[in-house]
């Protein structure tokens, strides 16, 4: 482990494993849908959540995905957790936006009653084939949901925050935690006012995954997040290949992950000689659909740009008609696969609200300046903050997700000795936390001991020597 400010001795969390992280006795997955009021109409008012774990859990963890993500995003790391941790139950949310999301093709396929050429057809094919089948997905008209505008940081954590009170019902005990901009936003959620009540007070801990505030991230000026509002009326949501098409990265995504899961090895021909797929993802030679899924986010072989999307993951063989993909880092193939082809979770958000990134990047300082202001933030309690504070970094910011956490530490009542912050870079990338082997992933490791030493039943443990 490098970079770690914890509470407790390594012997005394392998100690306390032993009595903490047995197998829960009756695990579950199920999805449940929790009511939130927000801007545009009621059929949006509806979250839905992924729950991991045992049905009367002591603890629960609720995790939001990053940008593009979706709930999807945590299943690898959620099945883990809950499997590992008495007690605990994992809670993956997905974004409203989601409702927009027509994956019914994707579940079809998912479950073998559709095919992959009929999946692909359905949702890209239909472009240059003469329009089959003729009952087929068409991209969103964005003018037609003006309302998502206002999907910012407000919207997201009120949402998050319903998800929350539900969490701690029956008095359990609840931590909070993101990737990525998800984890921006929980150190927001810690220091939000929700009408004169500090965020921080629903929660027993903050759990951050390559993200945060307070320099993690890019930062506003006035003058930058007053241009980008005014930019919302044109295109509401991210274009994260720039495409021009919104959902153009969630739609090969999951073309991509459904394709390797289910043919690995079969010629990805079809969708790597797509004119929509951008040349940066696309192999100089024909390759497998799990060499192309590989090639398109390992680091390496990834657009440099594209840091969001890379894992450590392996390398495309050296020979064969069509190149098959090799596994060589911590995150297998087969896992990234699981994670991107997936239904009803899936792991990208198709149209992920660009106010949500305006708001987090004028989040920055963590307090009620101009930016602030103007955004709408309510970032009131920041040193107030007295929960344990976990963090965890991968080599995509080059140190500033650790800085932002020692500063959120510094300026918050939380003690050093209850943080737990975590350097896993240069071997992880920023989706490696979230599907990297069991035994390969710091994130993992390090995140278990911070979850049982927070845990309700730590009171209880039996520390042997």
């Amino acid at each position: 482990m490098k970079g770690i400010m914890r509470r407790a001795a390594p012997t005394a969390h392998a100690c306390a494993c032993a009595l903490v992280c047995a197998a829960p006795a009756a695990a579950t997955e199920k999805q449940i849908s929790v009511r939130s009021d927000g801007p545009g109409p009621s059929q949006f008012d509806s979250i839905d959540v992924h729950t991991f774990g045992p049905k009367k859990p002591d603890q629960v963890l609720v995790l939001m995905p990053g940008t593009q993500g979706g709930a999807g995003d945590f299943t690898l790391l959620a099945r883990e957790l809950a499997r590992s941790q008495k007690g605990l139950a994992v809670w993956s949310l997905e974004r409203r936006s989601q409702v927009l999301e027509d994956t019914s093709m994707f579940e079809r396929a998912d479950d073998g009653q559709a095919g992959l050429q009929e999946m692909y057809d359905y949702y890209l094919g239909h472009l240059t084939n003469g329009g089959t089948p003729a009952d087929h997905f068409d991209f969103l008209d964005t003018s037609t949901v003006p309302f998502a505008a206002d999907w910012g940081m407000a919207t997201a954590l009120e949402d998050a925050r319903a998800v929350v009170r539900k969490a701690a019902k029956g008095g359990r005990s609840v931590l909070l935690g993101g990737h990525s901009l998800g984890a921006s936003l929980t150190a927001a959620y810690a220091a939000w006012d929700f009408d004169g009540e500090p965020g921080w007070k629903d929660l027993d801990g903050l759990v951050m995954i390559d993200g945060g505030l307070l320099g993690s991230f890019d930062a506003y000026t006035l003058e930058q997040a007053q241009e980008q509002v005014a930019t919302l009326g044109e295109q509401p949501f991210l274009d994260l290949l720039g495409t021009g098409i919104p959902e153009a990265a969630g739609l090969f995504a999951e073309i991509g992950g459904l394709d390797a899961k289910l043919a690995p090895t079969a010629d990805a021909a079809v969708t790597q000689n797509s004119p929509l797929l951008p040349a940066e993802f696309k192999p100089p030679v024909p390759a497998t659909n799990r060499g192309l899924l590989g090639y398109a986010f390992d680091r390496d072989t990834s657009p440099e740009w594209l840091g969001l999307l890379h894992v450590n993951a392996g390398r495309l063989a050296e020979s064969g008609e069509p190149r098959d993909w090799v596994d060589g880092g911590i995150t297998p193939i087969a896992n990234l696969a699981k994670t991107f082809g997936q239904e009803p979770a899936n792991a990208t958000e198709w149209y992920f609200p660009r106010r949500l990134t305006i708001d987090t990047n004028g989040a920055n300082e963590m307090r009620q300046n101009d930016v602030a202001r103007f955004l709408g933030l309510r970032l009131k309690h920041t040193k107030q903050i007295d929960v344990p504070i976990y963090a965890f970094q991968t080599d995509l910011t080059d140190g500033g997700v650790l800085r932002g956490a020692r500063a959120l530490v510094k300026r918050a009542k939380t003690a050093k000795r209850d943080s737990m912050l975590v350097d896993g870079a240069p071997e992880q990338s920023h989706l490696d936390p979230l599907t990297a082997a069991p035994g390969d992933n710091e994130f993992l490791d390090t995140v278990e001991g911070f979850i049982a030493e927070n845990s309700p039943h730590r009171n209880h443990l039996r520390l042997s020597p």
